[in-house]
C-alpha cells in the first residue's frame, strides 16, 4: 500500500460551509444560504479573538520612539499586545529591557506623565484604533520598541478564498461553524453541534499553548 505523498488538503471557505451545512443534515442550496453563512464565519472569528490566544495571530512588530511622545497609534487589527521591550543600540551593542504591563487605572494615576527617562511601562489602550502608551516618556528618538502583537484573522470574503489558520484547526472550523448554521436552519441539532463545537475548540486551543517549561517555587521564609 502506498501514501500519498501529499500533506495540501486546504479546504476553501465554500467546501467548510458545505460539511457545515451537512452536518446539520442540510444542503447548501441557495446564493443567499452562501452569503449567509459567510457572514456567521466572519461573526464566528470575531468570537475566537473574545476567547484568547491563537499562536498563528502572533506578530512581532517594530515602533521607533519619539523624544518626548508617550502615545504610539497601532493598526486597528491589533485585537492585543502580549510584551514589549525597549531596544536600544549603543556602539553597535542591542540591549533589549523588558517593560511591564499596567493597567488603565495605574496609567491614569501616574502623577507626571512628561518625566523623561527610558520607558519602564506600558499600557495598551483598546480603542477602535488601539494605542500603545509608554511611561517614562523616551528621552531619546532612537529607541526602538519591538513588542508581540495579536491580530485579527483574515476574513472569509470570497467563496473561494482559503482560511487564515492552521490546518490542525480545522476540525474546529467546522463544527463551529455548523453550530453557527444550526442556530438559523435546525436549531434542533443546536444543543449537540455546540457541544461538538466547545470539544473541538478546547481541544485545539490546548494544542496551540505554548510548550516552554517554567518552575513554580514557594517562598518558605519566615515574615
Amino acid at each position: 500500500m502506498s501514501l500519498s505523498g501529499s500533506t495540501n488538503f486546504e479546504p476553501n471557505v465554500t467546501e467548510f460551509i458545505e460539511e457545515a451545512y451537512e452536518r446539520c443534515g442540510l444542503e447548501l442550496r441557495t446564493g443567499y444560504d452562501l452569503k449567509s453563512a459567510i457572514r456567521s464565519v466572519n461573526i464566528m472569528l470575531a468570537e475566537w479573538a473574545n476567547r484568547g490566544l491563537n499562536q498563528w495571530t502572533i506578530e512581532q512588530a517594530t515602533q521607533t520612539v519619539t523624544e518626548s511622545t508617550t502615545d504610539y497609534p497601532l493598526n486597528k487589527n491589533v485585537i492585543d499586545v502580549l510584551d514589549v521591550v525597549v531596544r536600544r543600540t549603543i556602539n553597535g551593542v542591542q540591549t533589549d529591557t523588558s517593560i511591564n504591563r499596567i493597567s488603565r487605572s495605574a496609567y491614569t494615576n501616574i502623577p507626571n506623565k512628561t518625566t523623561k527617562a527610558r520607558p519602564s511601562q506600558f499600557f495598551l489602550d483598546k480603542l477602535t484604533t488601539p494605542i500603545l502608551k509608554i511611561w517614562p516618556a523616551p528621552e531619546n528618538s532612537t529607541d526602538v520598541l519591538v513588542f508581540n502583537k495579536i491580530v485579527r484573522m483574515d476574513d472569509a470574503d470570497k467563496a473561494n478564498n482559503t482560511m487564515d489558520m492552521p490546518f490542525r484547526f480545522y476540525p474546529c472550523f467546522v463544527a463551529g461553524l455548523a453550530y453557527y448554521i444550526s442556530l438559523k436552519k435546525n436549531p434542533q441539532l443546536t444543543p449537540q453541534l455546540k457541544a461538538i463545537y466547545e470539544e473541538e475548540f478546547l481541544r485545539a486551543a490546548d494544542q496551540d499553548e505554548d510548550r516552554a517549561s517554567f518552575r513554580v517555587r514557594p517562598d518558605i521564609r519566615m515574615r
